[in-house]
């Protein structure tokens, strides 16, 4: 049965199936096993971050293909779904319009950049795809008519995803039984579904052939298959998985900026995940996003914590200062590079 869950692409290692029962356990019942609002909100961004995540893994993991549009993508996705709900107001079809188009406009302009840029040498075409991504953020941020400029736009979803909807009397299982409950688990059930198709996707024949191409392209090119073919619709798909991802962004926070899914940070903290997790694995994706969020959202409070207990002492207290979050991030971030050189799926799987 898990077999055929998850492709045949099992874990092949314990300590990584149990890391992974773990996860999918913590973020199935999140709102019971962790109520609070930052909490929930941190296992809702996990959940999107994977699926991100995985659809770059599926580029640069299984195609060999370095992109550094993968947040146009997910900005594209993002911003369908709040101009679509401010027109037609706050109803599931407004989501569901703006995905779609947000995810076929992505699909679209990954085909077009595919065509005329995947037949030059890799580097050339991760400079076009910046190119473009920091043409389509400006673009973004001037257009404050269309997209609300620098300030973004706030948008209303359906009722019955507010926590002023009440699909029960009384609470459920201590949760208050409302539409926040059932937004997370419209968010968790869409990411794993997507996550499926994308293990599927590479386990599939077309992805065994990704891979032979990322090995050696001239050797696949000679045997029979279109290289480029193979590249541009990998690029396609990845697109409209990253633009459904920012579609799911949206509707959790209900909101969408430059700064939340197009800005160039969120590109290297994907990077970042990729490399942490284990590239050309998907279960990679989830122990990467895994670890950043929650780095992201605690790794404060854990300096803080670790600062007031060696408070006595000279010097700690200043490097373990909350402040310095950042820094102690960047070093465990180079630890696990220098630890895990194939990421930690790689170590653990033991490549």
């Amino acid at each position: 049965m898990l077999k055929t869950l998850v492709s045949g692409d099992t874990p092949r290692s314990p300590i990584l199936l149990a890391i992974l029962i773990v996860i999918l356990i913590c973020l199935a019942f999140a709102p019971f096993l962790f109520p609070g609002v930052r909490s929930v909100d941190t296992a809702a961004r996990i959940c999107i971050f994977i699926v991100l995540v995985a659809s770059y893994d599926l580029l640069l993991g299984y195609g060999g293909i370095v992109s550094f549009a993968h947040t146009m993508f997910f900005g594209l996705g993002a911003y369908g779904v709040a101009l679509a709900s401010t027109d037609m107001g706050r109803g599931f079809d407004a989501l569901l319009v703006g995905s779609v188009a947000g995810a076929g406009l992505a699909a679209l302009l990954a085909l077009v950049i595919g065509l005329f840029s995947l037949r030059v040498r890799a580097i050339f075409f991760a400079m076009i795809t910046l190119a473009v991504a920091s043409a389509v953020a400006v673009l973004v941020s001037q257009l404050s008519t269309l997209t609300g400029g620098e300030d973004g736009l706030s948008f209303k979803i359906p009722r019955a995803l507010g926590p002023a909807f009440k699909f029960m009397d009384g609470e459920l299982f201590g949760v208050k039984a409302n539409g926040k409950l059932l937004k997370y688990y419209l968010v968790f059930i869409s990411c794993f579904v997507l996550f499926l198709l994308m293990l599927r996707v590479v386990n599939s024949p077309f992805g065994r052939v990704l891979q032979a191409i990322r090995e050696n392209d001239f050797r696949a090119e000679a045997i029979g298959y279109r290289v480029v073919h193979y590249r541009v619709a990998a690029t396609c798909l990845s697109a409209a998985i990253a633009a459904l991802a920012g579609a799911l962004y949206a509707v959790w926070l209900r909101y969408v900026g430059p700064d939340t899914t197009l800005s160039m940070e969120i590109m290297i903290d994907i990077l970042l995940m990729v490399v942490i997790g284990g590239m050309g694995t998907m279960y990679g994706a989830v122990i990467g996003a895994t670890l950043f969020v929650l780095a992201q959202n605690y790794l404060q409070n854990v300096l803080s914590l670790a600062g007031e207990s060696v408070a006595t002492l000279p010097l700690l207290p200043d490097l373990l200062n909350a402040d310095r979050w950042l820094l102690w991030l960047g070093v465990l971030f180079i630890l696990s590079v220098y630890f895990f050189p194939t990421g930690i799926v790689g170590r653990l799987r033991g490549k």
